[in-house]
């Protein structure tokens, strides 16, 4: 093909008029020698460099002595600017033409392609095909041989790259006239679309059913192929991807000349109604479309409303496919919905079936994919240690695109990132709103206390004990209930509502006090638990006393509430110890058994564990084996073993030793399990890379064999570590089908804090930011968090300090204090990137009273304005645009207005915008200039005295004008700035 800008053609009954340039009319030349018809004359009209209205005038009255003269077809969808048609737009526009869209009735000429057109067409078809069969197809085995983690739109680059810019699938091809129709579609994960309007998302590729549509264009002519991939394609799904094939080989079958494309449609239709009635409703409502220097013609659809008909030499884009089919039994939520779409570049045949000009494969032997059992896999030594070998990072451009996409880590512009932020914002305070109101209505119980708090549930179960029959102070141990004499009467307490006790001498007499819990008086109770009745009379104190000197008995009355005193201390400490255990396992629930593996199960070898399972300071080494539902840590020394669930794993991370001394996988869990007697949510299992504390003493050269060799050897045991954390990593994946992944954290988006009690390197993953090398850990989940506050944020400071807060008001929030200044503009391009709201202000807040009010009145906290409390300049902008803008003071007002408020909102910001500090920075060099070529405090004094002279009312700005001219310049500019301060 050869393009023709800047050419007009005229078409009228007897002549075709063509005005363009000198070497364009030559080119064109040879139309005069090659029209058949004779009574179509053909004019080469010459366009000169003025505004051609001679020109423009003769092929304007051709047209109107060609029949009526009043209509004019043209292309009224195809916007063309250039100087030279806005000149003929605007010369016919003068006159009455009628345009009419002339589109479609081209459309249907051009359809039917010549031998040339379809040579085009078939050499485009064949690269296509290629593309899918030798690098698409491999591709994807590949990926699902080796568990690879790759997002859709990857793969779709990879095609586009493969079209355009890979010469082994086009050899003899011109790659400058080779690009693709349309950018490439891959589809999987139970969300698919049959158009070809579909883009491929950022999901990772799912192994079960893959979609993947795409062509070429070569010379302007388009081809095009659609094939579905299927791993380990269920015995129903392979049926009706077999009745796929058959209605694509019925819809060739019927598309010859003459035939109505509504008619085609309408037979394969029935093909579905008859053979497969339940499908119906599933098929797709276009199998075709006319294609060529278009890819669609919407004039050439075949559907049921088509009107066009097939000619010889027309090529088509044909399709079938049923979308929203149920795979019964599926386990995984990917898998219960998939669809099936196929589809063929194909050209009409002069006789017989339409042919097919994409030769890719299709039939289920070619794109179906069974993998192995694990039975049937080799699992000798050779194989494992290659695996081990492998490199850990050997999909780095993957994990580089993922970064890239998933983080957005481009510097993007303040503008752009304060407008997301406030649309954010609108959107977080609207999702908070939609949230308080599904709860509204339900009533929250408040956890009560599981164990037993009465002493006895029926006065039969008080023991008959003499100390209680002689009105003497009894201790309960059974029932952890002490039995005190009030007025004449025992009264059993349970140990729960005793507050303190102690005891005390004076003079002749012992006392023991005893407190106990009652309203008002609850501040530091252990359980926390409000009184079921608190108009009720409660005790608050009871006090007894007894003289020291000697009786009649052996034993003085005082022993007996020393012993009392000591019985109750006793069992104050074990009702305390049974609360903690009990506090221990709320919240724990019971995991389903561990369901081992009759196969080899795959392991790791030599690791630790984190917290430790063992007591004192020995750490436990032992093995974590991957069985069917679950991992098992085994000690070698013996011990309790550690089984961790899969479906108990929220996140699951993987974390090379890569700049760290320890290699790890780490499990945030969805609900804490026991460990020794304490719950633990984080569960990690590491490997030290060598030593971990190194002595300094010792003289080191850089030329020293030894240490070269050491260095090499760590690289080497570095390289082996990742290889086999990694290998395991990938097995464990590919056992579970996708169900657990692992996360690696991103590096490069990290930065230092302190989210404990030292300085660590914090580091985003794709859900999570956290930080694994140090213990504890520091595990905070994206999706919890609804709002991250800046403190301290001033340009004074070197650090500063983030606040994370959760969309459950009645959580505590999470800290990282002391971050480095210098990567604020970084966290924010990466929360703004995850749109995740942030605030920032320069104080440090009260957050346990203020998320304890937020809790209280969650509904009024919104209808007050929810978070903007964190941004009050916020509510203020517009009326303070408009007063900056409406109002401009002048002489002693306006020095007084701009040095009093810019100082006093400075003051009260305490932070700075870069705007404002590029300002200032300028001031400082005006006034380094200023001063060196200014005047002298003599002729200042001077001129002042004679300015108080003259009593000017403008005496103030005269001095200022005259002894600092930089001051009235910065005046000026922060006047013109006083809005925007005003803002921040």
């Amino acid at each position: 093909g050869y393009e023709l800008p800047d050419t007009i053609c005229v078409l009228t009954k007897s002549i075709f008029h063509v005005l363009t340039s000198k070497k364009k009319v030559e080119f064109l030349s040879s139309l005069r020698d090659g029209i058949d018809i004779s009574d179509v004359e053909v004019n080469l009209m010459l366009k000169n460099k003025d505004d051609n209205a001679e020109q423009f005038g003769k092929l304007i009255g051709s047209i109107k002595e060609s029949g009526s003269g009043k209509n004019v077809g043209a292309f009224l969808k195809e916007k063309i600017k250039s100087a030279f048609t806005d000149h003929w737009n605007a010369a016919l526009d003068k006159e009455s033409f009628e345009k009419v869209e002339i589109s479609p009735a081209i459309a249907l000429v051009m359809a039917p392609k010549d031998e040339i057109e379809l040579a085009v067409v078939r050499r485009a078809a064949q690269l296509t095909s290629d593309v899918f069969s030798k690098f698409f197809k491999a591709k994807i085995v590949d990926v699902v041989d080796q568990e690879k983690r790759l997002k859709h739109s990857q793969l779709a680059d990879a095609i586009e790259r493969a079209i355009s810019e890979d010469k082994k699938w086009s050899t003899g091809m011109n790659t400058d006239q080779l690009e693709v129709c349309y950018p490439p579609i891959v589809q999987s994960g139970g969300k698919f679309q049959l158009k070809f309007s579909a883009v491929s998302d950022d999901n990772r590729l799912h192994f079960g059913v893959i979609i993947c549509s795409f062509g070429a264009r070569y010379k302007s002519y388009c081809s095009n192929i659609v094939r579905t991939m299927l791993v380990e394609p269920s015995e129903e799904q392979q049926n009706v991807y077999g009745f796929l094939i058959e209605l694509e080989e019925l819809l060739l079958e019927k598309l010859v000349p003459g035939a109505k494309l509504a008619g085609v449609y309408e037979a394969v239709l029935d093909h579905v109604k008859t053979k497969k009635p339940d499908l119906e409703q599933n098929f797709v409502r276009t199998i075709g479309f006319g294609m060529g220097i278009e890819f669609r013609e919407g004039s050439l659809m075949i559907n049921a409303k088509s009107t066009a008909t097939a000619e010889a030499g027309m090529v088509f884009n044909v399709h079938v496919g049923f979308s929203n089919l149920k795979k019964p039994g599926a386990v995984d939520a990917a898998d219960k919905v998939y669809a099936l779409f196929v589809g063929d570049t194909a050209t009409v045949q002069e006789s017989g079936p339409a042919s097919l000009m994409t030769p890719a494969k299709k039939m289920i032997k070619n794109i179906a994919i069974f993998l192995k059992d694990d039975e049937d896999e080799d699992d000798d030594e050779g194989n494992e240690a290659n695996e081990k070998d492998e490199l850990i990072m050997g999909d780095g451009r993957t994990r580089s695109k993922l970064l890239d996409s998933r983080t957005r880590t481009e510097t993007q512009s303040e503008g752009k990132r304060k407008e997301h932020q406030l649309k954010l914002a609108r959107q977080m305070h609207e999702e908070a709103k939609r949230r308080l109101a599904e709860v509204r209505g339900q009533v929250t119980q408040k956890k009560t206390r599981s164990s037993n708090t009465f002493a006895y549930k029926h006065p039969s179960m008080m023991p008959q004990e003499p100390d209680i029959q002689d009105l003497k102070i009894f201790v309960d141990r059974k029932y952890n209930t002490v039995v005190l004499p009030i007025a004449g009467l025992p009264t059993p307490f349970h140990i729960s509502t005793i507050k303190n006790i102690s005891k005390s001498e004076e003079g002749d007499y012992s006392y023991l006090r005893i407190n106990f819990f009652s309203p008002g008086s609850t501040f530091g109770r252990v359980d926390g638990q409000a009184f079921t009745n608190p108009d009720a009379t409660f005790v608050k104190e009871v006090t007894y006393r007894t003289s020291c000197g000697r009786t009649g008995h052996l034993s003085t009355p005082a022993t007996n509430l020393s012993t009392a005193f000591r019985l109750i201390k006793e069992v104050q400490k074990k009702w305390k110890t049974q609360e903690a255990e009990r506090k221990e396992m709320e919240g724990i629930v019971a995991q389903e058994n561990l369901r081992l593996s009759k196969k080899n199960a795959p392991r790791l070898k030599d690791v630790y564990i984190r917290p430790n399972i063992t007591l004192g300071k020995s750490r436990s080494h032992g093995v974590i084996e991957a069985h069917v539902n679950g991992f098992r840590f085994t000690p070698y020394r013996g011990g309790t073993n550690v089984d961790i669930v899969y479906s108990n794993i929220r996140f699951a991370f993987f974390q090379p030793c890569d700049h760290e001394m320890i290699v790890l996988l780490h499990f945030n869990l969805k609900n804490p399990i026991l460990l020794g007697k304490k719950k633990q949510e984080n569960i990690q299992f590491y490997t030290e890379v060598g030593e971990l504390v190194t002595d300094l003493g010792q003289n080191h050269s850089m030329h020293d064999r030894d240490d070269l060799d050491a260095e090499q050897a760590e690289r080497e045991v570095r390289r082996r570590l990742n290889g086999a954390f990694n290998s395991f990593r990938q097995k464990v994946e590919a056992l579970t089908r996708d169900e657990l992944e692992f996360d690696t954290p991103f590096r490069e988006l990290g930065f230092s804090g302190v989210p404990g009690r030292s300085t660590v390197f914090v580091q985003p993953t794709t859900h999570c930011l956290v930080h694994l090398t140090e213990w504890p850990p520091f595990v905070i989940a994206l999706d919890d968090i609804e709002l991250v506050h800046f403190e301290r944020v001033s340009f004074h400071l070197k650090n500063f300090d983030m606040v994370y807060i959760f969309k459950d008001y009645t959580r505590k929030v999470a800290m990282v204090t002391s971050v480095p200044m210098t990567s604020i503009d970084q966290v924010k391009d990466w929360l703004d990137s995850c749109d995740i709201k942030y605030t920032e202000g320069v104080q440090s807040l009260n957050w346990p009273k203020i998320m304890k009010t937020i809790a209280e009145d969650p509904e009024g906290f919104f209808e007050n304005g929810g978070w903007t409390f964190l941004t009050p300049e916020s509510s203020d902008e517009g009326e303070e645009d408009e007063e900056s803008d409406a109002y401009a003071p002048s002489g002693e007002e306006e020095a007084d207005t701009l040095e009093g408020s810019d100082s006093e909102e400075d003051y009260e910001s305490g932070s700075e915008s870069d705007d404002d500090l590029e300002d200032y920075s300028g001031e400082e060099e005006d006034l380094g200039s200023d001063e060196s070529e200014g005047k002298d405090w003599e002729e200042l004094e001077k001129e002042a005295k004679e300015a108080d002279k003259r009593q000017l009312p403008t005496w103030e700005e005269e001095q200022v004008a005259n002894s600092h001219p930089r001051k009235r310049k910065r005046q000026e500019n922060q006047h013109s700035r006083h809005g925007s301060k005003k803002r921040r």
